[in-house]
């Protein structure tokens, strides 16, 4: 019945999602993207919104007919990725394109007493990770590093997100490359009432029809950072956080776009399915 959820999301989502963004697009919810094509803003609201609809159905079904619905840790990991997404949809509404960006950015505004989403945005992120972490019976150092994944997931892909598609497919990606390595896809059961919408709004955002904003692309990175908890062990995290923390670094000084741009495969994978390469 672990499957449940994964069939649930993508039935919700392919119902709602469409609708969602036709009217946020009527409503006036909109924002010019990097092309100046005016798009569905923030569209990544449809990612917690159907995995909170979902939980509706399955939490009945495992309630009243005794079935196994959810996955150990579905609790925490909806926790942590609604939250995240509500942190992105703050930045969404009141960060605006013209405040600071980056690591450094945010901390300079800090120091000046200037406020910054990027700021709560942080301290917020790693509330909620040590919060979904806690009491599962991890040693200190191991609960502390998994935050420590969680939350340069969510910025990490939070960063990737410049191109429409991008970071959902890179946790595409991920997730597959996490499942045949660990030969095992427990965590896309546990994760499961967020693949709908993210597998749904892809083609939207590629398409250039919504563009999904902090508030989609943190929760895809929060997803992307609880599937690496979830499947790696101690010394896959230490080594998935060193990676991920050198490309966050390397993206405050350098353009990881260049890079995807100048590799021929990459190039390749992020162009794929979009309406204008």
């Amino acid at each position: 019945m672990n499957s449940l959820t994964v069939v649930v999301s993508l039935a919700l989502a392919a119902v709602t999602v469409p609708a969602l963004v036709r009217s946020m697009r009527d409503a006036g919810a909109t924002r010019h993207n990097y092309r100046d094509v005016l798009v569905a803003y923030p569209a990544g609201i449809a990612i917690p919104v159907v995995a909170l609809f979902a939980l509706l159905p399955l939490a009945l079904v495992q309630e009243l007919t005794g079935a196994k619905v959810f996955r150990g840790g579905v609790e925490p990991a909806v926790t942590y990725v609604v939250g995240i997404s509500l942190l992105g949809l703050l930045d969404d509404l009141i960060g605006g394109g013209s405040g600071p960006r980056g690591l450094r950015g945010h901390a300079r505004a800090v120091r000046r007493g200037v406020p910054s989403t990027g700021a709560i945005k942080a301290v917020g992120s790693l509330g909620l990770a040590l919060f979904a972490l806690s009491g599962q019976g991890r040693g200190h150092a191991e609960y502390l590093l998994g935050a420590g994944v969680l939350v340069v997931a969510t910025n990490l892909f939070n960063l990737l997100d410049l191109r429409p598609g991008r970071s959902a497919k890179a946790l595409v990606l991920l997730a597959t490359a996490l499942s045949v390595g660990a030969l095992t896809v427990g965590p896309l059961w546990t994760l499961g009432v967020f693949v709908g919408p993210i597998l749904v709004l892809l083609p939207l955002d590629l398409r250039e029809v919504g563009m999904l904003g902090d508030t989609g692309s943190n929760a895809i990175g929060a997803v992307a950072g609880m599937w690496l908890v979830l499947t790696l062990s101690t010394t896959g995290q230490a080594i998935a956080l060193g990676l991920m923390a050198a490309i966050t670094v390397y993206g405050e000084f350098r353009s990881i776009a260049r890079v995807i741009d100048r590799t021929p495969g990459l190039r390749w994978l992020d162009s794929l399915g979009r309406a204008h390469a």
